[in-house]
């Protein structure tokens, strides 16, 4: 599979040539347990992820990879500091505001798949379109990660890769600002998971979503626009990457 990652709609930037902001957190903690058995998960975390870039996001395990992507997703809550999506405070938010906060503007992907077994990839995928506000049909998201001829098949009729990319086609169908991975390709073998990363890469230029990946495997930070590490709950570095490279081009 060969997806094109040229942008068919540039991205919209601020006069002064900077991407704005779509998810804006600063000085998120988050702390699980109380006096001697606290476990302080972030330490005052400042972070932007802006329209249209493709972040990926590296550390050990216990780094605070994935609650920070469940906080900046509205899966969570931090127990201290702000996060806005756009003109939106999501820090005091109410329980249904945050659902329709992930309902209508973010997609997730996580390292399993979370298909319906009795469903087709292209019911699966219709799961979300009949709640979303403004989706694209089930066909269409599906025919974005390549999928287009395998509509009708089970999950169980489906490789991994091909599990995973049903998985993308359900979360990006709602047609979401920000699309939120964590370790999509944990389960995959190498050759497998590029073709996901290519699904991802493919979508973050068709459509101009926001994408943020968790990973551990440090080679899938050469294809997005800023690496940023986390160490013991902090950002330890934020790199530019000038230069990305292609999903095809990387081997791990």
């Amino acid at each position: 599979m060969s997806l094109s990652t040229a942008p068919a709609n540039p991205v919209q930037r601020t006069p002064s040539g900077a991407r704005s902001a779509v998810i804006s957190a600063r000085g998120v903690t988050k702390v699980y347990g109380r006096g001697d058995v606290a476990v302080h998960a972030l330490r005052g975390v400042d972070l932007d992820l802006s329209e249209g870039e493709f972040v990926v996001l590296l550390g050990a395990a216990a780094s605070g990879k994935s609650t920070l992507l469940n906080i900046l997703g509205g899966l969570d809550r931090a127990t201290a500091g702000t996060v806005r999506y756009r003109d939106q405070d999501l820090t005091g938010a109410s329980e249904r505001a945050l659902t329709a906060y992930r309902r209508d503007h973010v997609g997730f992907v996580f390292q399993f798949y979370n298909l319906i077994p009795s469903l087709t990839a292209r019911e699966n995928v219709a799961v979300v379109t009949e709640i979303a506000q403004d989706p694209m049909p089930p066909e269409e998201a599906l025919g974005l990660v390549e999928l287009g001829d395998r509509l009708d098949h089970f999950p169980a009729q489906l490789s991994g890769g091909e599990q995973q990319r049903v998985a993308i086609a359900r979360a990006i169908a709602k047609q979401p600002a920000v699309l939120l991975c964590d370790e999509p390709t944990g389960a995959l073998d190498s050759q497998t998971g590029i073709l996901v990363l290519e699904a991802l890469a493919h979508v973050n230029a068709e459509l101009g979503t926001t994408t943020a990946v968790i990973t551990h495997n440090v080679v899938i930070g050469e294809m997005a626009d800023r690496i940023i590490r986390l160490s013991d709950g902090q950002i330890a570095s934020v790199e530019a990457n000038p230069h990305r490279r292609a999903p095809h081009e990387l081997t791990w």
